[in-house]
C-alpha cells in the first residue's frame, strides 16, 4: 500500500504529472545465482516504464542474538516479535546507514554518464538518459528510493548498470536487509536482494540491463566493492572522470 500511495504523490506541485505503470503481477521471481537472467522482450515488457524500486530495514546485528532478548518483555508486548529493531553496532553506539541508488548509462550514440543523488544528477525521463531518480531516502523508510527507466526509448540504449552505495555511515550491506525490486510493465516483478557477506564493501552493482541482439534482458550482477563510483567504472569498464562530490545536507 505504501508503494502505490508513493507513487500517488509523486510529481505533485509545479512539475508535471507523470503515469507509471506499476505492473499487474501479483507475484514475484526472485533473481538469484542460479537463475541470474531474465528477458523483459520475451515477456513482452520492454515498453512504458520500469520501476526499479531501493528498500531497506535496519536489523539488530549480529552481536544482539535473539536470545538476549528478555522473555517475559516480550509476554508482555507480543508484538516486538514482528518489529524489526534498529541496528546497533558492538557496545551502545547506533549504525547509521544511507544507502544510495543510482545508475550508470551508456546510449547507442556513444554517450554514457550516472544518475545519481549525488551531485543532483537525477536524469531525464522524456529525454536522454531516459533514466529518472526519483529522489533521495535516508531512512530506508516503506517507499525507498526509486528509478524509472523509459522503456519506450528502448532503442537508445545499450546497456545500463543500476548499482547502490553508502554514501555516509558504517558499511553493513548484510545487516540492513535491502532489497531492489524491479516492476515492469507486465509479467512478475523481480526481486534482488543484498544480504550476502561483504566486509566494509561500500558499494554493490545488483543488476545490468543490456539491450543485445535477444533484446532486452536484465542480468543480476550483486558484485561488491570495497569503493564508491570509480570501482564499479573500472569493474565494468564504463570509462568516466570521477571526482569527490558530496551530498547536500538536509
Amino acid at each position: 500500500m505504501g508503494r502505490v500511495s508513493f507513487l500517488g504523490n509523486l510529481w505533485r506541485g509545479g512539475s508535471p504529472k507523470y503515469d507509471f505503470d506499476s505492473g499487474g503481477a501479483s507475484y514475484v521471481v526472485e533473481l538469484t545465482k542460479r537463475n541470474p537472467v531474465v528477458s523483459l522482450t520475451k515477456q513482452g515488457a520492454a515498453v512504458g516504464h520500469l520501476r526499479v524500486n531501493l528498500s531497506w530495514q535496519m536489523r539488530t546485528s549480529d552481536f544482539d542474538e535473539p536470545g538476549r532478548r528478555r522473555s517475559g518483555s516480550l509476554l508482555r508486548h507480543p508484538g516486538k516479535l514482528f518489529k524489526p529493531e534498529v541496528v546497533q553496532a558492538q557496545g551502545p553506539a547506533m549504525v547509521n546507514v544511507d544507502l544510495d541508488l543510482a545508475c550508470m548509462y551508456e546510449l547507442k550514440d556513444g554517450t554514457k554518464g550516472v544518475v545519481q543523488p549525488l551531485g543532483n544528477f537525477l536524469g531525464d525521463l522524456n529525454g536522454p538518459p531516459f533514466v529518472k531518480l526519483s529522489g533521495d531516502d535516508r531512512f530506508g523508510s516503506g517507499s525507498g528510493e526509486t528509478l524509472y527507466v523509459n522503456l519506450d526509448h528502448r532503442d537508445e540504449f545499450k546497456r545500463l548498470l543500476i548499482f547502490v552505495y553508502i554514501y555516509d555511515g558504517t558499511p553493513a550491506f548484510d545487516r540492513t536487509h535491502a532489497v531492489v525490486t524491479l516492476y515492469p510493465t507486465t509479467g512478475p516483478r523481480m526481486e534482488i536482494k543484498l544480504d550476502e557477506r561483504a566486509p566494509q564493501a561500500r558499494s554493490c552493482a545488483v543488476f545490468t540491463l543490456e539491450n543485445g541482439k535477444d533484446g532486452l534482458t536484465v542480468r543480476r550482477e550483486v558484485k561488491y566493492v570495497y569503493g564508491f563510483q570509480a570501482e564499479l567504472d573500472r569493474l565494468y569498464g564504463w570509462g568516466l572522470q570521477w571526482g569527490r562530490g558530496y551530498k547536500s545536507q538536509v
